[in-house]
């Protein structure tokens, strides 16, 4: 029996690479834009990872639900399942819809109906469990949270008991301040035969049965008692100190040296300014109050990994924009992680701002397979095809 992931909304796959290397089988991608994926392919070849078993699926997921083009993605679903292992899809759906900095047309928007559309697929095709990444938009806005209560409940319907919970990045020790909604659903069979006991009238897990916080490295509370620096004047390639009180591994320059970004294979991309460079050295070291030409610090981490809509980051002592090496080390991706030289500055940066820091998906996958395998290692395979058996026949074609 082994954990077999199918992906969805892959990006160049920082979500996938977290459950990857914390144990799980990638074995189907779907990505609908062929920059993303040409980026996903190149670095796992980058990484050494093998190809997923049912290979790389470019198109829009909402095609996936027309019954012309289901039968491949629903026949590997059925063969996972009858072969005993548990399957899992994750992914996290183009989010603008619900950003309060976005287009904030809900469900109804184009990339909002996505977010449908993906849990539509979950109830269809009834995976053991789920994963499912946005914005807090989705929470902290009346009428996205009414949207987001409706797709619970048809999870609910489905058989899916739910936990939920809103994460920080710095949670998991990445050098960045990124909020966003995590829930996570299990089959209710799946539940009686990990020894997770829940009652029958109860949709969603009670608190503390879900290991949220074991692969957690810091609490908020913490994070914010820390003394971090707020500004300092620029000053071009001038050296600092780290204060003391301030823990390395969550400010940019640590992950500036540990990644050697300077040396990375995408260390000279970056975008180059149209005009003088004036503006690039009037703004404080730490400045990031702005909506665009935040600077970052070099000893405090990083506002929210996203370049897109004029929101320029740029580096703590250079007179430049953020390479692409410095943000996927913001991005928390192990050094190795490389992006294609082709690929243009824009999707270079979109993708790895729309991705799930590396260090956060590690810390997610770990969590489900701790409350996959920490309640009874009795369970085996046939068990498995057992509870399966209902929804193998529900999703055949």
């Amino acid at each position: 029996m082994t954990n077999k992931i199918f992906s969805f909304f892959s990006g160049s796959g920082f979500l996938d690479l977290g459950f990857e290397l914390a144990g799980f089988d990638i074995v189907y991608v779907n990505e609908i834009h062929k920059p993303f994926m040409e980026s996903y392919k190149y670095s796992r070849k980058s990484l050494n990872l093998p190809t997923p078993k049912y290979g790389y699926h470019e198109g829009d997921i909402t095609e996936l639900l027309n019954s012309d083009n289901i039968e491949g993605l629903n026949q590997a679903v059925i063969e996972e399942k009858n072969n005993g292992n548990v399957v899992g899809f994750i992914g996290g759906p183009p989010c603008p819809d619900f950003s309060v900095g976005g287009k904030n047309r809900g469900g109804k928007g184009e990339n909002g109906k996505l977010t449908g559309t993906y849990i539509d697929l979950i109830c269809k095709e009834k995976p053991a469990f789920f994963l499912f990444e946005n914005v807090k938009g989705l929470w902290k806005t009346k009428k996205h949270r009414a949207f987001y209560e409706e797709m619970k409940e048809r999870l609910h319907e489905s058989g899916y008991v739910t936990t939920e919970r809103l994460i920080n990045s710095l949670e998991y020790g990445v050098p960045q301040q990124r909020e966003r909604i995590i829930l996570i659903g299990f089959q209710r069979n799946l539940l009686k035969i990990i020894g997770c006991k829940i009652e029958e009238s109860l949709t969603t897990i009670p608190e503390g049965l879900f290991p949220w916080e074991k692969h957690m490295k810091y609490s908020m509370d913490d994070i914010n008692s820390i003394p971090f620096p707020l500004t300092d004047e620029f000053k071009e390639d001038v050296v600092t100190e780290c204060p003391k009180g301030i823990p390395r591994e969550l400010t940019v320059e640590h992950w500036f040296e540990k990644n050697d970004v300077l040396n990375h294979s995408n260390a000279n991309q970056y975008f180059q300014p149209r005009s003088g460079l004036v503006k690039f050295k009037v703004i404080e070291e730490g400045d990031d109050s702005k909506k665009s030409y935040k600077r970052l610090h070099r000893w405090r981490f990083s506002p929210t990994a996203a370049y897109g809509n004029n929101e320029v980051h740029l580096h703590p002592y250079k007179a430049r924009r953020l390479s692409v090496a410095e943000a996927l080390a913001i991005q928390s991706l192990p050094k190795e992680f490389e992006l294609p030289q082709d690929i243009t500055l824009s999707n270079a940066f979109k993708t790895v701002g729309n991705g799930v820091p590396y260090l956060a998906s590690l810390g997610l996958a770990k969590s489900i397979l701790d409350f996959l395998e920490g309640n009874d290692e009795t369970i085996n395979s046939k068990e498995y095809s057992h509870i399966y058996s209902a929804t193998t026949k529900n999703t055949s074609l």
